[in-house]
């Protein structure tokens, strides 16, 4: 049996400073990877250094960078460490963890990184359509009778087109009464109005699409604050429920990022940041 400093699991998201939540998303996803992969340590990083300072002045609770958690990592004597990203999509936050995962690449006998949850769309041999799989996992937490509105986060970077990709996939695949929307990005809030008043929509469900239910969702999607999205919709003539959950408390979105840890053990998608001493 392999000793227990052989191997261990990096567990990288942007993080959040609501507990409750960071327990039923982040924390609940590092225990299904620790079941799937007992024969491997779980460590945890945040990416968003605001968020780790919050923790550590307010509730004296320590999150390493990734920088800090690889270098801990290096100097206990792994050989090989797995870095799962818990982002939505290869934007800047898993860019940002790629380069740390290189940095570090000489460091072990073999360093992987998992891809985030939207990252391929295609037939090969080798590729899987990870947008039809989100699309499932998130079709399970929707209501039928009345539409669902997705917040994203939205980014300047390129990979912002996830979201517009996304939305079409749902469409292709016949799920009519979903909206994705951006608080930072296209498409905007008005954006998915237009699109809901066009199609005759006049109920929706807000939810998160994002990991955590953090500020965002409590604050910018869930709020009475007057540019909430619930505020607006409402302002707009809908109908408007909430639904207060970060998609990592969805089962099978936890599911997803366990395949994503294997495929990046057994070598699957090899261009996506596949790294080992000497290459």
């Amino acid at each position: 049996m392999s000793n227990i400093k052989d191997k261990v699991i990096l567990v990288v998201s942007f993080g959040t400073t609501y507990e409750e939540t960071r327990k039923l998303t982040i924390e609940s996803i590092e225990k299904s990877i620790e079941k799937n992969f007992p024969d491997y340590e779980i460590r945890r990083a945040f990416t968003s250094h605001i968020i780790i300072k919050v923790l550590r002045n307010r509730d004296k609770l320590i999150v390493d960078t990734p920088e800090q958690a690889l270098e801990k990592i290096k100097n206990e004597g792994y050989r090989e460490v797995v870095v799962q990203s818990l982002h939505i999509m290869p934007g800047e936050e898993y860019e940002y963890v790629s380069k740390v995962v290189e940095n570090y690449k000489n460091n072990f006998e073999k360093i992987v990184i998992g891809r985030p949850i939207l990252y391929f769309k295609g037939d090969g041999e080798e590729l899987v359509d990870d947008y039809s799989i989100a699309a499932e996992a998130l079709e399970a937490q929707i209501s039928k009778k009345h539409a669902a509105v997705f917040m994203g986060h939205g980014t300047t970077h390129p990979a912002n087109a996830c979201y517009s990709c996304l939305q079409l996939v749902f469409r292709d695949k016949g799920i009519n009464n979903v909206y994705i929307g951006t608080v930072e990005g296209y498409p905007s809030i008005k954006n998915v109005i237009n699109t809901l008043k066009r199609e005759k929509v006049r109920e929706v469900t807000l939810m998160p699409f994002m990991i955590v239910a953090g500020n965002h969702s409590n604050i910018d999607m869930a709020s009475d604050e007057e540019n909430s999205w619930k505020q607006i919709l409402l302002k707009e003539g809908f109908k408007v429920h909430i639904y207060m959950h970060g998609i990592g408390e969805n089962t099978m979105i936890q599911d997803i990022f366990v395949k994503h840890v294997k495929d990046a053990i057994v070598g699957n998608y090899k261009n996506i940041g596949k790294t080992k001493k000497g290459m």
